[in-house]
């Protein structure tokens, strides 16, 4: 018996301290020529964000990046482990 699925919070679901971390901001963006939405915790697009401008591109610049080595993971799986991988990188610094 499968459990019934509970609608996942968004963060345009209330103000902003009243928005859980584990909720999903969804952004558009075009990706090698293509429009696509992703859907990611908050965490994560600062991270994809504050990762762009160090590297002097745009946020669709770097997932297009993402997107092109991501291999058979979903684009948003990526993302969240290049964002991860990138922080564990900074902190061995």
């Amino acid at each position: 018996m499968r459990r019934p699925q509970l609608p996942m919070p968004r963060a345009n679901d209330g103000p902003p301290d009243a928005v859980p971390p584990t909720a999903l901001e969804k952004h558009s963006l075009v990706v090698a020529g293509h429009r696509t939405s992703v859907s990611l915790e908050r965490a994560f697009w600062e991270a994809l964000k504050a990762a762009a401008a160090e590297e002097g591109c745009s946020l669709a610049a770097l997932v297009a990046r993402v997107d092109a080595a991501r291999g058979d993971a979903n684009l948003s799986s990526a993302l969240r482990v290049f964002a991860l991988e990138r922080a564990l990188a900074k902190a061995r610094e």
